[in-house]
């Protein structure tokens, strides 16, 4: 005899929601997660009300945290309603949107390295260069240590104290990306007596984002070192890695995250605690680069990000219409773009523009596991392995 699924008992009366809460927040994976929103309409209800896509974001990467607020994006405006929305239709359906953008970052967060590619699109500035511009911090994005047979890196100031710290500041290709790793490569100077490598002891990474007004950033260029904007005050800092040793070889060296990480903001400054080899014409101590790679995904232009506030609080902004664009539909605007739309792909368009130029002027970045696919270019756009759009949702 057939069941009467009307009749069927629900998981969530028999034990409550305070039990039923505690057992989706032990769900430590996205799929889980939506599998089981996917089961019955009244646990998507009950996972959709008490935000557990969000938590589980934050739990996964605690720069969610600083995420504020979450809008959907549309490409076309919507049609002024039939009738006047309540305020119980439009708090769910802003609910019901919200929880499609946080699975789709927490399916991003879980994707893996996959078509990773480095991620760095401009030098912001080191905190001090030998001899600029010669050694500026622009030569740690050549993959070689000699170009046109001339050596390639970047060289702190001398100091007659080894523990100074170094740093180099990078604007990223996108203001929202998953970072996985750090790659460094210590600069052997083959042109000195035994042929010593300027290495640092130790090196830590911060992620966040530039408080200056958004297009007042400035970067480093061959007629200025940019100190004024390297400064730690113009920068708010969502994740601080915890210190790695570096190695004093001539290689290039990975420095692995203990998870991926959100970088929200698009910088990223590595910290070079401490020289450990003098020059010997000078008895004083030099920490020297000659590559440097940021290695993640972007995950724009399905994802954007305004940073609205000093404290750092940001609005996530999601496309789900970008998804399926190719690069050449991405960079055409049609008619019936909404507003918003048009604001956020044009400034996709701008950043990708530089990283086009990038290539242009030499500095090309290649991933090896990418299988030669460049800045900005990724087999698809955006979306990890799981999103609220995956067959089971």
């Amino acid at each position: 005899m057939a069941k009467d699924k009307g009749n069927t008992p629900d998981l969530l009366d028999w034990v409550g929601p305070d039990i039923s809460a505690a057992i989706f927040r032990r769900l430590h994976h996205p799929a889980d997660l939506l599998r089981a929103s996917a089961a019955q309409r009244s646990w998507r209800r009950f996972v959709v009300e008490n935000d557990f896509c969000r938590k589980l974001c934050e739990r996964l990467c605690p720069e969610a945290a600083t995420l504020g607020a979450a809008i959907e994006v549309s490409r076309s405006s919507p049609p002024p309603p039939a009738s006047p929305e309540s305020s119980d239709d439009a708090g769910a359906r802003a609910a019901e949107a919200e929880f499609r953008i946080y699975a789709h970052l927490c399916g991003d967060l879980v994707a893996g390295p996959a078509h990773s590619i480095d991620c760095i699109l401009h030098c912001v500035g080191a905190s001090s260069t030998d001899n600029f511009p010669d050694e500026t911090i622009e030569n740690t994005l050549e993959p070689q240590d000699r170009i046109n047979h001339r050596p390639s890196y970047w060289s702190s100031g001398g100091q007659d104290d080894g523990a100074v710290p170094e740093t180099l500041t990078y604007r990223l290709c996108s203001d929202i990306c998953v970072i996985h790793e750090i790659k460094l490569q210590p600069f052997k100077a083959y042109f000195q007596i035994g042929q010593p490598i300027y290495s640092s002891r130790m090196v830590r990474f911060r992620m966040g984002h530039c408080k200056l007004p958004r297009g007042s950033e400035s970067f480093v260029t061959e007629e200025d070192e940019n100190q004024a904007v390297i400064a730690d005050e113009n920068y708010l800092w969502t994740y601080t890695s915890p210190e790695f040793p570096m190695l004093q070889e001539n290689s290039l060296q990975s420095f692995k995250l203990p998870r991926p990480v959100l970088c929200i903001g698009g910088v990223v400054k590595i910290e070079l605690l401490g020289g450990v080899q003098k020059q010997a014409s000078d008895d004083r101590y030099y920490i020297c680069v000659c590559h440097a790679q940021v290695v993640g995904r972007s995950l724009s232009p399905v994802l954007m990000v305004d940073i609205s506030d000093d404290g750092g609080r940001s609005i996530l902004k999601y496309l789900p219409a970008a998804k399926g664009l190719c690069a050449e539909e991405v960079m055409q605007n049609k008619s019936m773009d909404s507003l918003e739309w048009h604001a956020l792909l044009d400034r996709y368009r701008h950043i990708r523009h530089l990283a086009i130029m990038q290539v242009l002027t030499g500095h090309a970045r290649f991933n090896e596991q990418d299988g030669g696919a460049g800045l900005m270019e990724q087999d698809e756009l955006g979306g990890g392995d799981v999103s609220d759009d995956d067959n089971f949702a």
